[in-house]
């Protein structure tokens, strides 16, 4: 009996130990822990606030470089195409219509093609060509701006002008509605040229995105609306589509917003005319494409600042769109 005593009590003081212990090491991990996590949760509110710091800086210099244009010509900055260097008279109408009518031509173009493209990807595709067509996708995604820029010029808009523009225009009738939208000059430049350029530029980004997308919903999921009959167009409709609708509102507004910023590709092939487009066959200019072609050639102060202006014109329309795109997810959101 002693020895049992002395045994339980031995192992009683050694579990005594071994609680007293445990929390002192506990206490020193969480020590360490703590200086880790805190540092880590500093790191991150220090990026975090980087990025508002530079996106407020922008703001500001914006607002203090195009306030003198804001202040001398006031609403009708935004609702006159007038621009002339040489009188110190600028509107804006012009370059914004030109960005809006480019970008929403070159989504509604684009954004068809890449989700077949995408579909086709993840439901049709033989095994075998489906990593090599994937990275093809992924590599046009890629190219530079400039790129698109010099190949529409040199390529696109010469084969435009003579199996497009010239047949459309002659086959026009006076009066008619075909004849309104296809006027202009025959060369290959203008809105609705720009517009096939930027939706060739949009259209591998959105291909390759929206297919990432597909690639995750579950294979059960698809299998099983085809255990139940389910056609191909079925399932991409009713289930792959409803499963990444969130996504792909975010995958076309981005879209979207590389549409309305780009510069180089649109500047060589849309005409860089300041007035309001009249046809899709008509010359116009983007926000983008007026400030890299003035910038450096701003003389005076108030054609510096009405190109300054310009640019918060155009952060604030990418604000409004990434915005819209937030209130669309957010509205599916509450729906499912």
């Amino acid at each position: 009996m002693d020895l049992l005593e002395g045994v339980s009590v031995s192992a009683g003081s050694l579990k005594m130990s071994d609680v007293i212990a445990q929390p002192v090491l506990r206490r020193r991990a969480s020590a360490r822990g703590a200086i880790l996590s805190t540092l880590f949760e500093w790191l991150c509110f220090g990026a975090a606030s980087a990025l508002l710091a530079a996106l407020a800086g922008l703001l500001v210099s914006l607002l203090i470089g195009g306030w003198p244009a804001l202040h001398k010509f006031g609403f009708s900055f935004l609702t006159v195409s007038t621009w002339n260097p040489v009188t110190d008279v600028y509107g804006a109408a012009g370059p914004i219509v030109g960005t809006l009518v480019t970008a929403g031509l070159a989504l509604a173009l684009a954004l068809p093609i890449a989700g077949g493209v995408a579909f086709f990807l993840t439901e049709l595709c033989p095994g075998p060509l489906r990593r090599p067509i994937g990275t093809a996708v992924e590599l046009l995604a890629g190219i530079p701006s400039i790129v698109y820029g010099m190949w529409g010029l040199f390529v696109f808009a010469p084969l435009f002008a003579k199996y497009v523009q010239l047949p459309l225009m002659t086959a026009a009738k006076p009066g008619s509605l075909l004849d309104t939208l296809t006027t202009g000059i025959p060369n290959g430049s203008g809105i609705l040229p720009a517009s096939i350029i930027l939706a060739i530029m949009i259209l591998p980004f959105m291909a390759a995105t929206l297919r990432d997308l597909l690639l995750t919903v579950p294979a059960s999921v698809r299998e099983s609306a085809y255990g139940l009959g389910a056609t191909t167009m079925e399932v991409v409709l009713s289930v792959s589509l409803p499963y990444i609708r969130r996504g792909a509102i975010g995958a076309v507004m981005l879209g979207l917003g590389r549409a309305l910023g780009e510069t180089m590709a649109v500047t060589f092939i849309i005409g860089n005319s300041h007035g309001f487009p009249t046809s899709l066959f008509d010359s116009g200019s983007t926000i983008a494409s007026t400030i890299a072609n003035e910038f450096t050639e701003a003389t005076s102060d108030m054609h510096l600042s009405a190109l300054i202006a310009l640019g918060l014109v155009l952060f604030v329309i990418t604000f409004v769109v990434l915005g819209l795109a937030r209130l669309l997810i957010g509205q599916q959101e509450r729906r499912t």
